[in-house]
């Protein structure tokens, strides 16, 4: 759906929300202009006044007498479009332009309710108080002019909200992307400097050996190959496909990311896990969580300790997954960071490997938990939602 279409589906809602009367509430604000008009300038200047009298609504005006001469222009304006213009479509994006551009100049929304709150009672005021002709009719009016300030704050609101939502997503996209081009230049760096070094040996050298030159060769095609591989990383952690989840054996599934990720020798391996469970995932992609976990124990425990991998049902029937490790653990600042993208704890490491397992768990409606401790080591906790299969063996 495009803005216009948003703008005014939102702008039909509202209009159905407020029991808006297209033809009477409309004729009753007619009605009301012949009275409000010539109050018209005492209402602009106590609003403006009291927008001096706050520092969070004064700072957007920053332009001086003339910006103040050119707003109290556009208030007068819609103080007439208020009583004599029908809330059409496009009304409704006149309102959207000045949320939005509330946003922009960082006009904080509170003021905006407030001043609209002020004008709503000095305007009651003066109609009460010109009023000549029958108290239930006015009393009608009243309620339309209150539907039409309610419409207007809602929709100008909107906008404010939607444009703010805007600019935080853009922020973090900004962040984001300058979190991984660091990242990416750092990783790209190593390599392609190994590169350069070599080839400026190759050139240089006037008499370099064979096993030389086979030994800069060498060199070169390492540090292209890793080059690649941070290419390839990111390529798949940004085109991971979506999940075909179906009902797979927890254990079986355990097993076999052991055998194709075994631990070193003198680590003590615990699997707890009952064989009736089944969860419901892709398993191909859960097949790589297991396998970054599990690297990442054998990688903590420097070649002697205990790995442990148990399940347990939750209650609410959820399927949750330890792997525990003995290791070297983590502080909770590198706790809070390890499944950023390009964050490592390692000095040869990417940083992907925790960072596509959360994606994958997420993508198949599962979540990580992380607990560690310095010196005792770290447990890394899947929530999984259960297969159907699990359910029928426990019944």
């Amino acid at each position: 759906m495009g803005d216009t279409d948003r703008i005014l589906a939102r702008y039909r809602e509202v209009k159905r929300y407020l029991d808006w009367d297209e033809r009477h509430d409309y004729e009753r604000l007619v009605g009301l202009f012949p009275v409000i008009t010539p109050h018209f300038p005492g209402l602009i200047e106590d609003f403006y006044e009291e927008i001096q009298r706050h520092p969070g609504a004064s700072a957007v005006i920053t332009g001086g007498e003339e910006q103040v001469s050119r707003l109290k222009a556009t208030l007068h304006q819609w103080l007439i479009g208020l009583f004599q213009t029908p809330p059409d479509e496009d009304y409704a994006q006149r309102c959207w332009r000045i949320g939005r551009r509330h946003a922009e100049i960082g006009l904080d929304p509170l003021y905006v309710i407030a001043a609209m709150a002020r004008l709503r009672s000095a305007m009651c005021r003066v109609l009460r108080s010109s009023w000549t002709g029958e108290f239930e009719q006015l009393a009608e009016s009243l309620r339309s002019l209150y539907r039409r300030l309610d419409l207007d704050l809602a929709l100008i609101q909107d906008a404010y909200q939607a444009e703010s939502e805007d600019r935080l997503q853009r922020a973090e996209r900004m962040a984001t992307l300058g979190q991984v081009a660091g990242g990416l230049a750092h990783e790209l760096r190593n390599p392609l400097n190994v590169v350069k070094t070599s080839v400026y040996y190759l050139k240089n050298a006037r008499s370099a050996s064979a096993e030389k030159v086979a030994e800069h060769l060498q060199r070169i095609g390492r540090g292209v190959d890793r080059a690649d591989a941070v290419i390839t990383a990111l390529s798949s952690f940004a085109r991971l496909p979506t999940p075909e989840a179906r009902p797979t054996p927890l254990l079986e599934m355990v097993r076999d990311s052991l055998e194709t990720n075994p631990p070193d020798p003198a680590i003590e391996v615990q699997l707890e896990i009952e064989p009736s469970l089944t969860v419901a995932v892709d398993p191909a992609q859960l097949q790589i969580v297991l396998g970054n976990l599990l690297r990442n124990a054998n990688e903590a425990m420097d070649q002697a300790g205990t790995l442990t991998v148990r399940a347990r049902t939750l209650e609410n029937g959820r399927i949750e997954l330890d792997v525990e490790d003995t290791g070297i653990g983590m502080a909770p600042e590198l706790r809070d960071r390890v499944t950023e993208p390009l964050f490592s704890t390692k000095a040869r490491g990417l940083g992907l490997g925790l960072a596509i397992s959360r994606e994958i768990l997420t993508k198949n409606g599962g979540t990580l938990r992380i607990s560690s401790e310095p010196g005792v080591g770290s447990i890394f906790t899947l929530v999984l939602n259960p297969s159907s299969e699990t359910g029928d063996r426990d019944r």
